[in-house]
């Protein structure tokens, strides 16, 4: 049964305040003190007062530019299609704008990077923190469009929000596209391309969290943070590449969501990571409209269970009678999210595993893994459907369980 409107009201009421494991995160990684030492940016937002306003319109906005290829970049994200009820394919589209190469405050973010996470002078590692900076430091472009050839037709996407996004749910051309699909539309303003995955009503699907769960990025500590997102090179956590290869296997190949709190500004970085070690799937990033560097780290550290809640009721509307396993970690708030969003859809939600993350800098493991948290968590959720785990071999049994008692 659903959980009741009071229970469900007090659950609301508690994340109104500051989610109390941001509180612990920030307070045990001094966020704060890193924050306000990170340099200002000058021109992320250098649009002209007209986009600027006009830009509040929506897709509706009259005075919208299309993209010029000679002078911006647009990224177009991987989508997942889903059939209305009346059977007809839509999906969203999601497509982030930028100025090319406009960011003026390059060297000195990667200087002060460098310095935070004591680098040697090693010219390729400044390359490195260089080309992943640049999209957090180049100007965004509200108040503009792309088109698209979506299947032989023309599609436009926006115009962008003053956040230089644009999100349009549009039907895609024709029928008979098969489960697991997948075609690949392109910009017809410039060459940008992603591609969608069409996957019908029923079946089994895998909603995944991204930082500490499937990659190692240190969420708990900002120094980390920075070491693991702009100079290293990503890195799997330990085995869960070969446990999400035997959810492809025994759920029939499954649609994946990738939900991470991470700003749409990584998405290359993210999606390149994925690419490498994951299976295919939808990734949903975080809005960024802050107006300097230190919101990166505040995208990662604030108001996450009310951001995660959000994008999960999103997934769960386009897909009602799918049965999803939610798969995250103990650094942040997947255990209060992923208990929340099981109240609210139970029967939609057939698993929820927990890695318990262990060993990290910065990280309050006393309070961060306490069993009453967990139990706190997920109260009203029944002990069968939730586990905590620190090794991915203790989740091959359960899936296979799993699989076969439905």
């Amino acid at each position: 049964m659903p959980e009741p409107v009071s229970a469900m009201a007090a659950r609301a009421r508690q994340r109104l305040q500051q989610d109390e494991e941001d509180t612990i995160t920030r307070n045990a990684g001094n966020f704060a003190d890193v924050e306000a030492d990170m340099p200002k940016l000058k021109n992320r937002f250098s649009f002209s007062l007209k986009d600027n306003l006009s830009s509040y319109l929506g897709r509706n906005n009259p005075f919208f530019h299309t993209v010029n290829p000679e002078t911006d970049y647009v990224w177009l994200l991987d989508t997942t299609a889903y059939q209305n009820r009346i059977g007809r394919w839509k999906a969203e589209f999601v497509a982030a704008y930028f100025v090319k190469n406009s960011g003026k405050d390059v060297a000195e973010v990667v200087a002060w990077v460098s310095d935070r996470i004591g680098l040697a002078d090693d010219e390729d590692a400044k390359a490195t923190i260089a080309e992943r900076i640049q999209p957090l430091v180049d100007s965004i472009l509200p108040a503009h469009a792309v088109n698209i050839d979506l299947q032989g037709v023309q599609a436009r996407l926006g115009p962008s929000g003053r956040d230089g996004i644009s999100s349009d749910e549009l039907a895609i051309p024709g029928d008979g596209y098969k489960e697991g699909q997948v075609v690949t539309p392109k910009a017809l303003e410039g060459t940008s391309s992603f591609n969608i995955t069409f996957a019908k009503p029923t079946g089994w699907a895998v909603l995944s969290d991204v930082d500490d769960t499937i990659k190692k990025t240190l969420t708990s500590s900002p120094v980390g943070i920075l070491q693991t997102t702009f100079a290293e090179e990503p890195e799997p956590i330990k085995g869960m590449p070969e446990l999400y290869k035997h959810l492809v296997q025994k759920l029939d190949n499954p649609p994946f969501w990738y939900l991470s709190a991470s700003p749409y500004n990584l998405y290359p970085f993210l999606r390149q990571f994925r690419e490498q070690y994951y299976p295919s799937g939808t990734m949903i990033l975080r809005d960024a409209s802050w107006m300097n560097l230190a919101g990166f780290l505040a995208n990662l550290t604030q108001g996450t269970e009310a951001y995660k809640v959000d994008r999960i009721d999103k997934v769960h509307n386009w897909f009602p009678r799918r049965k999803f396993i939610l798969i995250g970690d103990s650094t942040q708030s997947d255990p209060e999210a992923y208990g929340e969003a099981y109240c609210k859809h139970t029967k939609w939600i057939g698993a929820i595993y927990i890695r318990k993350v262990m060993g990290v800098e910065g990280m309050d493991e006393e309070k961060k893994n306490a069993p009453d948290r967990f139990d706190k968590a997920f109260k009203g959720v029944p002990r069968d459907v939730w586990y905590v785990f620190e090794d991915a071999q203790e989740l091959y049994a359960k899936v296979d369980a799993l699989v076969q008692s439905k």
